[in-house]
């Protein structure tokens, strides 16, 4: 790290001496900063740390601690002394907030932080992440993901009005249901709906549309989100059934008619039956909500955006 400082200061210099526009932005000056720490840690001989940081582009320094970057003999007394020149600094600099990632392994610094103002934001697998307002005011950072998206999939045979439905194995009531199951992180709708389906009955099927969601409060085993449920209409590729025995207890193709009015089942299954129903009878442009990839304002980037389709102008 200190040959690099060597060898970036002449940089920094010309760019400060030609008053280069770069000079002035966020990262630079954080970076400006990190380096003459260094360079003076370099010159005195010494071995200090120095919190490095890096800005977005709303002001927020996200602080990466790694386990490799702080030995045993660091105590949480000389963290938080290093925290405290820190946020002088980027208070200085008119940052917004700072964001610290703390790995299991040094935990030890998050009662260090906390002395600061710090406050958990979200912990995930090996890693909680603090975080702290510099601002005067509320805090107005963004809390943590307050959902989880479960998705199911209706593969319905347009040939003969049936529906893919299967009986999970560990509930207390075995009703008939859509196969279905969590979305990963950074998963389209369609994509889990496909995948989640192939997984417990072993029918292949592809994406046609969405069909309803149910937005549900605080439901068992979310850990106090909330809960999002969407119902896809999806076309099989494959008929032959092969259920997943660990999750399911029973797999059948059933007729739409019978999943519509049986008792055996859930009022929000029994409800899109109905609309399938419909949709067989009157057309599938009644009832899908379809799929449109649009590109988002952030360069290179994709949404789907699910709507009724328009009709021809």
């Amino acid at each position: 790290m200190a040959s690099l400082a060597h060898k970036l200061q002449p940089l920094l210099r010309n760019a400060i001496a030609n008053k280069n526009p770069v000079a002035h932005t966020p990262y630079f000056r954080a970076f400006t900063w990190s380096i003459s720490r260094v360079q003076r840690r370099t010159t005195q001989g010494t071995h200090d740390h120095v919190l490095i940081g890096e800005v977005d582009r709303f002001g927020g320094v996200t602080v990466n601690l790694r386990e490799g970057d702080f030995t045993s003999d660091i105590s949480e007394g000389l963290f938080s002394n290093l925290l405290r020149d820190a946020l002088a600094q980027w208070r200085t600099e008119g940052q917004t907030a700072v964001w610290l990632r703390v790995p299991i392994s040094l935990s030890r610094f998050v009662a260090a932080a906390s002395v600061h103002g710090f406050t958990y934001h979200h912990a995930k697998k090996d890693r909680a992440v603090l975080a702290l307002w510099l601002r005067h005011g509320q805090s107005r950072l963004p809390g943590f993901a307050t959902h989880q998206i479960g998705v199911a999939g209706a593969v319905v045979d347009e040939s003969n009005g049936k529906v893919l439905v299967v009986q999970d194995k560990n509930k207390t009531v075995n009703a008939w249901k859509f196969p279905g199951g969590l979305s990963d992180p950074g998963e389209n709708i369609g994509t889990t709906a496909v995948r989640e389906v192939f997984e417990e009955t072993g029918v292949r099927s592809e994406f046609k549309s969405l069909l309803s969601i149910r937005q549900q409060h605080n439901p068992p085993g979310a850990f106090g989100m909330s809960d999002m449920y969407i119902i896809c209409r999806l076309r099989p590729l494959t008929y032959a059934i092969d259920f997943c025995t660990q999750e399911c207890l029973r797999c059948e193709w059933l007729e739409l008619t019978e999943l519509a009015k049986t008792d055996d089942t859930t009022p929000i299954t029994s409800r899109v039956a109905k609309l399938l129903l419909h949709g067989l009878n009157q057309g599938f442009d009644k009832i899908d909500l379809a799929m449109e990839e649009l590109p988002a304002v952030h360069s290179g980037r994709f949404y789907q955006l699910y709507h009724r389709e328009l009709a021809p102008a």
